[in-house]
């Protein structure tokens, strides 16, 4: 997966048969684009190619980069040890690094009190205080200082039928959240360096801590929309598993020493933090499999895959795209919570036969995002390089005029859901289509799990017929095109496995030997 854009730049990676590598530097091509910087109070998520600085440690206006991240998860998952690690690993790259503070710690530790915005009755002492004989507090807490505050109880407090004090208190908390997050988001577009942007938590956050219908309604009152506020407001969301889930022995919270109500409140919280961004393009769960120093180099990893930067040997790769084929979806209520996208796919007219563009759509409720997707041989090697563009609704009206006739629209439902610690994308297709389409059910991936470890963790409410990664037969470019590709699969396996034949003509323009990320 590459990054998305948001002023026209571009973000680049280094993919071979479907999978993401680390990738040497390529050189810059001469790209004639012309995409409309979009200024907005949620602005869009951006990511260049990776290069170089000057002896000053900036770059050219043109070519900076402004990378957007969401730290999240439940207690005790390492989100401060990962801010300071991925400040200091950028920074050591010449990197100009932000890291916004939680807002909520912010504006409670200045002395606000949950029960101040929701009881009128008199106060009780700070020695006879205690959160959890409130109804609506989280029950980890036990006998502290009143003048203390804690972000969940005021969610919780917020949602309570007489709780209007704390709703207003908790919807200006997000105004103010957005205010403070675009501050530092037009800091980093006026840094002369490139520019890493950490977010302690983000908007949605505050979303799994609240009701449904209470948030909805604060949604619907102040015109926020899930694709600009979860999609299209970050480039990237890291979820950092609570240790309480599947490191039990570590966990612990500052001045509590660790009880099994704690650990099961925390592994809740903790799958109500990351099911509260599923659905955005880039969600990456960072897990407990491995030790804690392993874990912040994946984190590390992660971010350095997604932005395009060449790590070398210093951090393992890990984590590889799976492609499986499902059959006979089960009903709605079998899946955990999930969220639902229309996402259109257009090939163009590319300019070479080794060339790939295409187009996509993805939205809910005719909110969209729009992404220009471009695949090209390295030069130096058999990876292929992938840029993505984000673009404006004009520019991608623009670019529609240059479908290509020999290929369908691709029409989709994906669906993105948790299990297992696990993100998952289900791509449902839809009609119209090829025939070869109809019916067709793909569930994607991304894991550095193998054998049953990887087997434990899969949906078991699905129907799974097979893995089929790398497989060309259900390659999107090749299931969308028009015409009886048959013999092209010939082609594309045998270069699949690197053993093409010398005699065997090039495919046509409009075929490619390769799979392509879903995007």
């Amino acid at each position: 997966m590459a990054t998305l854009l948001s002023n026209g730049q571009q973000s680049v990676m280094a993919t071979s048969n479907g999978q993401e590598h680390q990738k040497d530097e390529p050189e810059q091509e001469q790209q004639q684009q012309q995409v409309e910087i979009r200024k907005s109070s949620s602005p869009k998520p951006g990511a260049m190619p990776n290069l170089k600085l000057n002896r000053m440690g900036s770059v050219s206006p043109k070519d900076k980069r402004v990378y957007k991240i969401v730290l999240t998860g439940g207690p005790c998952g390492g989100k401060t040890t990962g801010q300071s690690r991925l400040c200091t690993f950028f920074e050591n790259l010449g990197w100009k690094v932000f890291r916004v503070p939680e807002t909520a710690t912010v504006l409670l530790s200045g002395g606000v009190k949950f029960s101040d915005l929701t009881e009128k009755e008199d106060p009780p002492t700070p020695t006879t205080f205690v959160y959890k004989d409130l109804p609506f507090a989280a029950p980890e807490h036990s006998l502290i200082d009143l003048t203390a505050s804690c972000p969940r109880c005021l969610a919780k407090a917020a949602s309570r039928p007489n709780g209007s004090e704390a709703y207003k208190f908790q919807e200006n908390l997000i105004r103010t959240m957005v205010q403070i997050e675009n501050t530092y988001f037009e800091l980093g577009n006026s840094s002369t360096r490139n520019c890493l942007i950490i977010c302690d938590r983000g908007v949605m956050d505050a979303s799994a801590y609240i009701s449904k219908d209470k948030w909805e309604k604060m949604m619907a009152g102040n015109k926020w929309n899930p694709v600009e506020m979860r999609d299209n407001r970050y480039n990237q969301i890291l979820h950092l598993v609570s240790a309480a889930n599947g490191a039990e022995d570590f966990y612990s919270t500052e001045d509590h020493a660790c009880r099994s109500e704690g650990v099961d409140l925390a592994r809740e919280l903790d799958y109500k933090s990351a099911a509260a961004w599923v659905g955005h393009p880039y969600f990456d769960v960072i897990d407990n499999s491995t030790n804690f120093e392993a874990k912040m180099n994946r984190m590390i990893e992660s971010v350095c895959q997604k932005v395009g930067i060449d790590i070398g040997d210093r951090l393992q790769a890990t984590s590889r795209k799976l492609k499986y084929l499902v059959a006979l979806l089960p009903p709605d209520s079998e899946f955990p919570p999930f969220q639902d996208f229309d996402v259109v796919h257009h090939y163009l007219q590319s300019a070479g036969p080794k060339v790939q563009a295409r187009l996509r759509k993805r939205g809910q409720k005719n909110h969209w995002s729009y992404i220009h997707t471009q695949r090209r041989p390295n030069v130096h090697g058999q990876a292929r390089i992938e840029v993505k563009t984000q673009l404006t609704h004009r520019d991608y009206m623009n670019l529609l005029a240059q479908r290509d006739d020999a290929h369908f629209t691709i029409y989709k439902k994906r669906r993105c859901f948790l299990i297992n610690n696990q993100y998952f994308q289900l791509d449902i297709y839809k009609e119209p289509g090829h025939p070869r389409c109809k019916g067709l059910v793909l569930l994607e991936t991304y894991s550095s799990l193998t054998g049953d470890a990887l087997k434990n963790c899969m949906p078991k409410f699905l129907n799974i017929v097979k893995e089929v990664t790398g497989d060309p037969d259900y390659s999107m470019f090749n299931l969308s095109l028009k015409e009886d590709w048959s013999t092209t699969k010939k082609f594309c396996r045998s270069a699949t496995h690197g053993k093409q034949d010398e005699q065997l003509p090039e495919p046509p323009k409009q075929y490619h030997p390769y799979d392509e990320n879903s995007d």
